[in-house]
């Protein structure tokens, strides 16, 4: 039987969670600093992970910080930013050799941790700041981060898609940010905001591996010992329910050969709804595989679309239905996935829909527990959506509901914006 996870607090308040997990020969660390997703700080969170991924007081400079990584056996470190509903999350992640494979026992977590907690309890300053050259230099690389959105059209249209849904709501905002801020940034100002979320933000630390909890928590509290506030920061919940009052019609032009189509639909239905895992499946059924109402009603029969998908983002209770079109056939696919939509919510499910659903979803979650960061990921997910599902609860959860769940599910989705990329009318194509 698998051992239970273990949460507890260090003293400065950090949230430690330990994952006992036998079958992996690695060590898995990452830690998260939460905050509110906002347009005015979304630039300056954005850019903060990078930066202190550069180096930290103990390893300054990218080299140094390489070389230690090397000696740990070729561990691999990361730095990114992350939007989950409505939280903007500065992520730092880690991952190397567990210690009895190389005879270093404890000694590979000690120093995994310390590289973590060094670059993210006591990085790099230089005259009241971050370094000059590494701020400048991640700067450009996060516009080129922002403008380079626009070259990858699938994504760029399902982005535009959301930013128009939830113009006047923190998701509308995009995770990298806006361009216009990046100007205003100095080393200083980045620093004061860091050690203000520092300070009083929520933090989480994940460790998985085969370990043992008490010791875990020991070299923790030995590694990552730097000062937080007493009291922490509380954040803002996802705003969840919406209703729409009218469907909103959103098209832009450029030049390109293949139209997209997005509908954005609200569910009002939150992470932890007991309808959720009938939406999880609802949206599987619609558009999630190959056998889905989507792709074989508008690509398969109807040849309309290079690619028909559904998704949901479940921390902001938003499905995102997407399609690959020729422009002119806009009425007629737009049409046949809103036929979809309306059939299932009659409850016209073949047997043969749920079961391949059912079973292909089940499928993926047993998979993501051959990932010690996918495991990482399901216990954040609970935190941030307030309930926690064992993938043994989520198993069992899918497969008892049934059609009137789903169909109770679909009875509360409601379209909200339609988002068409169109070609310029008499403009040359360029790549999609």
């Amino acid at each position: 039987m698998a051992q239970q996870s273990t949460v507890t607090r260090l003293p400065n308040g950090i949230r430690l969670t330990f994952i006992p997990a036998v079958k992996f020969k690695t060590i898995s660390i990452a830690l998260f600093i939460h905050q509110e997703l906002a347009a005015e700080t979304a630039g300056l969170t954005a850019l903060l992970p990078s930066v202190l991924e550069r180096g930290s007081r103990r390893y300054p400079d990218n080299l140094t910080l390489q070389r230690e990584l090397e000696n740990l056996y070729g561990a691999a470190m990361s730095a990114d930013v992350q939007k989950k509903g409505e939280r903007h999350l500065i992520s730092c992640s880690l991952e190397m050799m567990h210690g009895k494979y190389v005879g270093a026992d404890e000694e590979m977590l000690r120093r995994g941790l310390a590289i973590v907690g060094g670059v993210i309890g006591d990085p790099l300053v230089v005259n009241g700041g971050f370094k000059e050259d590494y701020v400048e230099q991640e700067k450009e690389q996060l516009a080129r981060i922002i403008k380079g959105l626009i070259n990858n059209k699938s994504l760029y249209a399902v982005e535009k898609c959301v930013q128009s849904m939830c113009a006047d709501e923190r998701f509308g905002v995009f995770k990298y940010g806006r361009l216009e801020d990046l100007a205003g940034i100095s080393p200083a100002s980045l620093w004061r905001y860091y050690r203000e979320i520092l300070f009083g933000n929520p933090v989480e630390l994940y460790i998985v591996g085969d370990l043992e909890a008490e010791r875990v928590e020991q070299i923790a509290r030995e590694m990552l010992h730097f000062s937080r506030g007493a009291q922490e920061k509380s954040l803002p919940e996802t705003a969840v329910y919406v209703e729409p009052a009218e469907t909103r019609f959103v098209q832009e032009r450029m030049p390109l050969s293949q139209a997209k189509l997005v509908l954005g639909y609200r569910t009002n239905i939150a992470y932890d709804d007991p309808l959720y895992f009938a939406l999880v499946l609802y949206s599987g059924i619609l558009g999630g595989f190959p056998h889905s109402k989507l792709f074989l009603n508008v690509r398969e029969k109807a040849s309309l679309a290079y690619y028909a998908y559904s998704r949901l983002a479940k921390h902001k209770g938003i499905m995102i239905v997407a399609a690959g079109i020729d422009g002119a056939d806009y009425e007629q696919a737009r049409e046949i996935i809103e036929r979809q939509v309306e059939e299932m919510a009659r409850g016209r499910i073949s047997d043969a829909e749920l079961e391949n659903s059912r079973v292909g979803l089940i499928n993926q979650l047993r998979l993501q527990e051959d990932s010690p960061y996918q495991q990482i990921n399901r216990h954040l997910d609970g935190e941030i959506g307030g309930r926690k599902y064992s993938p043994a609860e989520m198993i069992r959860a899918l497969e008892e509901t049934g059609r009137d769940e789903i169909v109770a599910a679909a009875e509360k989705i409601r379209l909200d914006t339609v988002y068409l990329l169109q070609n310029e009318e008499g403009v040359q194509p360029d790549a999609r």
